[in-house]
């Protein structure tokens, strides 16, 4: 044979390998492209070959071939001029290379894209060179060689015998073949085309029967073969622990601890290297990220999360309480609040972990399976998927923004609803002050645009002015993107019928049936919708609110209000309204403040804290203030004290019955006392549902003139059969002008009550258990079952209703004082948490 000595030396990687052992995190990527501290084990081996001054790459391609050649292209952007060929079907090693053969001119090197390491590729070259070898193996000594090819070797390096996959009574030696090789061209002459073929059990052996020069390079370099999700957590921890000579992405923010660009990590999180955290990142407080842990890029870590000895590829989220050790979590995975995954278990891409629920060691669940909250997971999930709940929830449809809500879940649910209705109709869009509620509602258009509907985009306005909107310009329907009051990481889109009210349940259906099918109407060029901006939307809703007060008596009482503004858009739309009501008005923050499109409790409690104040100093007859969401409105009194929503539903409740309001539509839940004070005032009651939806849908019936809960919902259908904080507000300053009595007054008269309220925690699968033992237990009471199960009892009544967007069931109990209804809030408790309390396994 011949050997080449002219020109560069190229290289040759092998990324055809399917990864079978590292599944599940190969199901969907092929082995080369998985990610060690964030970038593809491939692009460690190129960068490599670079640092030796490699510059002419090929690389063999077989399993998910396109991924590796849409990340690569190229290679210019890694500073390499690379190649492809591509197997149609599986050639082994050597036979895989010879495909390569008409890009290949001289002495080329051999190495696997899907291991690690720091060989220096120079020396190797170099000790080839030096011997004449034809060919040359790189080998290393190892501990446990029984996973390898053993080679044996003469004093001078020439190599002797090869034994593959030996036992332990064949081990001669501790030596292992590592896939690295160097070859001189005529080495592919002996490979026979178009069939499987190894370098190691079949094309080196015959080699040494035809006494060709082959020899072993050994080196005590770092190299690992990434075949194992174990062996895959073990290079990690050599990365970060430097014990190997690789490239880290980032910036070392303190020693071992690298992170990417605009990573946010609160300050009370703390960072235990060596740790690496990768870009646009965000660390809630109070995480703990433990050490030789990888978080990979666009990942979100909630609050109180725990997460160490672990891998985290990118886009993932780990919410609020989760706990992983020693695990692996794969592309666009979840593990919900409180959630905890145990050592050695991998979760592959896009696999939900329910709220409380637990994975046992070593279990691996394959992509896009769904673990129940509160399930125990002790065996692998390959095959079945878990029934995922529907995309609508209580509040809408929801999610993480960029992660459960992206831009692109937008557009095909704009889509789907869009191919809902007739080419040509119009939907009402708004939305609140966030940055995310704003690209969200943007790609909704596109999508809602693409079907041939037309957009009447209100921006920035409250929930109540898109859906008064719907019904006034008698649009199709409407959307709303919210921030969730619940959780600022949370998207709300709440989408409405042609009424302006929520979607009913068929609807609901019928979108989602569309969105899973991606059976979307797509317009022609001529026939895209058009997006425009209603001039008057402010206008004619104050007109229609002012309508539906009685403005003459509240003209004449010119009462004096703050109106706190929560930093919402209320802000832009109530001036227009309380300037036509004649009231004098201190107004405070009023101005919209995109980071703060929600009010947690503690955002409230401060500033109605702030508001009474403000009302006492300024001698008001009232105070307000209005969630940003424009739903709910906070009463303060003349005297500065903040009005409970269950007083205030108890107010109305009083004034709209002597206004001749006949049908009033109750929640469930509401105290048996609004029953009393409705039907003294010649009404009668219609008990709901607890949900917002049904309430609403109650409210819309022709002879009902209020609704409401002890939850701040308060409806007034004359205007809107849906709740509004200005509304609310508005009737206020009705409710103290008819009645020409101070608001405090007002309240000190209504009947007190008495209603506590637990949230039990229940397993997904034993809900419709804990249902049947509540209702078919002996109670001293009548038994109500339109929403749960209600027991009436002779001095209270107690209420057990899953929850439907969370692992558990919320019991409320009235009694004639706060003892007694602690006590059957207790009771009840109990019957639930007796069968809560069974531990569910899934296997």
């Amino acid at each position: 044979m011949t050997k080449s000595t002219a020109g560069d030396i190229q290289a040759v990687i092998m990324a055809g390998g399917e990864g079978s052992r590292l599944r599940p995190l190969t199901s969907n990527m092929p082995k080369p492209m998985l990610p060690v501290v964030d970038r593809p084990m491939m692009e460690h081996i190129i960068g490599l070959l670079r640092r030796h001054g490699f510059t002419d790459v090929v690389a063999t391609v077989q399993f998910l071939a396109s991924v590796i050649r849409n990340y690569f292209a190229d290679g210019s952007d890694q500073g390499v001029s690379l190649s492809y060929t591509t197997e149609e079907e599986p050639l082994g090693t050597a036979g895989s290379v010879l495909q390569a053969r008409e890009f290949l001119d001289g002495t080329f090197l051999v190495i696997s894209g899907d291991a690690l390491t720091d060989l220096d590729l120079t020396a190797a070259i170099e000790f080839h060179r030096t011997r004449d070898a034809v060919a040359t193996l790189v080998l290393k000594r190892v501990p446990d060689p029984l996973e390898f090819g053993i080679v044996m070797m003469k004093e001078d390096g020439a190599i002797d015998r090869f034994l593959e996959k030996p036992t332990w009574g064949q081990v001669f030696s501790d030596t292992i073949n590592t896939g690295i090789y160097v070859l001189e061209p005529d080495v592919l002459d002996l490979i026979p085309p178009d069939q499987p073929y190894d370098f190691s059990s079949e094309l080196f052996p015959l080699m040494l029967d035809k006494g060709l020069p082959v020899f072993g390079y050994v080196t005590d370099a770092y190299w690992t073969d990434v075949g194992t999700t174990d062996a895959y957590l073990h290079a990690h921890r050599d990365v970060l622990s430097r014990a190997v000579d690789v490239d880290i992405p980032g910036f070392e923010l303190r020693p071992n601890v690298w992170v990417g660009e605009d990573v946010d990590v609160h300050p009370t999180a703390h960072i235990e290297g060596p740790a690496y955290i990768g870009d646009n990142c965000r660390i809630g407080p109070g995480v703990v990220i433990g050490a030789h842990t990888s978080i990979g890029q666009n990942s979100i870590l909630g609050a109180e999360a725990v997460v160490a000895q672990s891998v985290v590829m990118d886009g993932t989220h780990v919410g609020p309480f989760a706990r992983m050790r020693g695990s692996i979590l794969g592309r666009g995975a979840s593990i919900e609040q409180g959630g905890s995954i145990e050592e050695g278990s991998v979760l592959g891409d896009e696999v939900v972990i329910g709220a409380g629920a637990i994975v046992k060691p070593r279990v691996k669940i394959y992509p896009a399976k769904t673990v129940e909250a509160g399930a125990i997971v002790t065996h692998s999930v390959v095959r079945d998927r878990r029934a995922t709940r529907s995309l609508f929830g209580p509040r809408g449809v929801s999610g993480i923004v960029n992660v459960g809500i992206t831009p692109t879940v937008a557009v095909r649910l704009g889509m789907a609803y869009g191919s809902m209705l007739r080419r040509g109709n119009t939907v009402v869009t708004g939305r609140d002050a966030s940055r995310a509620a704003r690209t969200i509602k943007r790609a909704l258009i596109a999508g809602l645009n693409s079907t041939g509907v037309h957009c009447r985009d209100l921006e920035l306005s409250p929930m109540p002015l898109t859906r008064f909107t719907v019904r006034g310009e008698q649009a199709a329907g409407g959307v709303s993107v919210r921030t969730s009051p619940k959780d600022s990481e949370i998207v709300e889109i709440r989408f409405f019928d042609g009424e302006g009210g929520d979607l009913p349940e068929t609807e609901q259906r019928k979108l989602e049936r569309l969105y899973f099918r991606e059976d979307y109407r797509r317009a022609g060029p001529a026939r895209i919708g058009e997006i425009e901006f209603p001039p008057r939307a402010v206008e004619q809703y104050a007109a229609g609110l002012i309508r539906s007060v009685d403005i003459d008596a509240i003209r004449r009482s010119a009462p004096k209000v703050v109106v706190d503004y929560g930093f919402g858009p209320a802000s832009l739309i109530a001036p227009t309204v309380l300037g036509r009501l004649g009231c004098e008005v201190l107004a405070v923050n009023s101005f919209t403040d995109e980071n703060r499109p929600v009010l947690v409790a503690a955002d409230i409690q401060r500033l109605l804290g702030g508001l009474s104040e403000h009302v006492r100093n300024s001698g008001s007859d009232l105070g307000v203030l209005l969630e940003p969401g424009g739903e709910i409105a906070h009463l303060v009194d003349n005297r500065g004290r903040v009005v409970g929503h269950e007083q205030a539903l108890l107010a109305f409740l009083r004034h709209e019955t002597k206004l001749g309001v006949d049908q009033v539509a109750l929640s469930l839940a509401c105290s048996t006392e609004c029953q009393r004070v409705v039907e003294s005032g010649g009404g009668s009651v219609r008990w709901t549902p607890v949900t917002l939806p049904s309430l609403m849908s109650f409210a819309a019936e022709s002879d009902v003139g209020f609704a409401g809960n002890a939850e701040g919902v308060l409806i007034f259908p004359s205007f809107m059969p849906a709740p509004d904080a200005l509304m609310t507000f508005a009737k206020a300053l009705e409710l103290i002008s008819v009645a020409d009595r101070s608001l405090s007054a007002i309240v000190e008269d209504l009947p007190r009550t008495f209603i506590a309220r637990r949230d039990v925690p229940t397993p997904w699968d034993l809900r419709g258990a804990v249902m049947r033992h509540v209702a078919s237990v002996e109670v001293p009471g009548r038994l109500v079952l339109l929403d749960g199960v209600k027991v009436v009892e002779e001095q209270g009544w107690a209420l057990v209703i899953p929850l439907p967007d969370e692992p558990a069931c919320r019991v409320w109990a009235e009694g004639r004082n706060d003892d007694h209804a602690q006590e059957l809030l207790t009771r009840y408790a109990a019957l639930v948490e007796d069968v809560a309390a069974r531990p569910q396994v899934t296997s």
